[in-house]
C-alpha cells in the first residue's frame, strides 16, 4: 500500500454565505422554463446546446441532452429527484468517441446543503478492455465538515473524514480522505491523504511500481494538492468580492454562455 499525504491552508467560507449562494443556483435554475425543446432564462434567452427531449421541465423523469460543440460528445442528463425541501437527484449519461461514463449524483437539503453522494463509472470504446474501464464513489457530510473546522486549534483531527472518494480500477483501488482543521480566522487546514491498493495478484506488481515512482509521485501529489488549494482561494476570493445581486446576475449571464467559457468558475 502507498500512502500520500499533505497539508494546505486554504480560505474558509462563511456557511451562511455559501448557503446564500446554493439559494441563488436554485433560484435560477428554478426560473427557468421549457418553450419547445428548448430551456429559457426568465428574459426569454435560451441555454446553449442544452433541450428537453423528454418528460415536464424539473419534474422526475425529465431528460435532458446536450451536445459538446465539435467533439461528438452526447451527455444525457435524467432527473430522479426535485424537491428543494429535500433532496435532488440526477444521472448523467456522458458519451463520446474516446471515453464514455454515467454517474448518480444525490444532494440532500438543497438550500442548506447537509450531504453529497456521488458515484459513477467510464468505459472506453467497445473492444478496448478492461484497463479502460474504472468505477467510483464520493461523499461529503457537510454537517461533519462544519463540525470539524469549528475544532479548537490543536484539537487531535476527526477519525473519520467528511470528505472521502474512492477509484476502483483493474489494478487496484485508491481512497481520498479530506479533514478540514481550525487556523487562523477566515482559514481553514486541510489535511489530503490518498492510500492506493494493488489488487489481488497484482499487488506485488502495483506495489514495486510505487516504489520506483514513490518521490516522483509524492512530489506530484504535493504540487496538485497545492494547486487545487490556489484555485480554490482564486474562485473563493473572487466570490467574495461580490454582493449577492452581482452573483445573481453573473450566474444568469454564465447560464447563457458558451460552454467552453462557463468553464473557468466565476469571474
Amino acid at each position: 500500500m502507498a500512502r500520500l499525504h499533505h497539508t494546505v491552508t486554504v480560505r474558509a467560507p462563511d456557511r451562511e454565505l455559501l448557503d446564500a449562494c446554493a439559494g441563488l443556483v436554485w433560484d435560477l435554475v428554478e426560473s427557468t422554463r421549457a418553450r419547445g425543446r428548448s430551456v429559457v432564462l426568465p428574459d426569454g434567452r435560451a441555454v446553449p446546446g442544452l433541450a428537453l427531449v423528454k418528460g415536464r421541465h424539473l419534474r422526475p423523469g425529465a431528460r435532458y441532452e446536450s451536445h459538446g460543440p465539435d467533439t461528438g460528445e452526447l451527455d444525457t442528463t435524467v432527473i430522479r429527484e426535485w424537491r428543494r425541501g429535500s433532496a435532488i437527484a440526477v444521472e448523467q449519461l456522458m458519451r463520446s468517441p474516446e471515453l464514455s461514463g454515467r454517474m448518480a449524483l444525490r444532494l440532500r437539503s438543497p438550500d442548506r446543503p447537509a450531504s453529497l453522494e456521488i458515484e459513477g463509472r467510464m468505459w472506453g470504446p467497445e473492444g478496448s478492455g478492461s484497463l479502460r474501464r474504472m468505477s467510483g464513489r464520493a461523499s461529503l457530510d457537510l454537517a461533519a465538515w462544519w463540525a470539524a473546522a469549528a475544532l479548537a486549534p490543536g484539537a487531535p483531527p476527526v477519525a473519520r473524514a467528511p470528505a472521502t472518494a474512492r477509484l476502483k480500477h483493474r489494478l487496484g483501488v485508491a481512497r481520498l480522505y479530506l479533514r478540514p482543521r481550525r487556523a487562523e480566522p477566515g482559514l481553514w487546514f486541510v489535511d489530503v491523504t490518498v492510500t492506493v491498493h494493488g489488487r489481488l495478484l497484482l499487488r506485488p506488481v502495483a506495489a514495486f511500481a510505487l516504489l520506483l515512482a514513490g518521490v516522483p509521485l509524492r512530489r506530484g501529489f504535493r504540487s496538485s494538492v497545492e494547486e487545487a488549494a490556489e484555485r480554490w482561494n482564486e474562485v473563493l476570493g473572487r466570490v467574495l468580492a461580490k454582493d449577492l445581486d452581482e452573483l445573481r446576475a453573473e450566474l444568469a449571464e454564465r447560464a447563457v454562455a458558451d460552454p467552453g467559457e462557463a468553464a473557468d468558475g466565476p469571474r
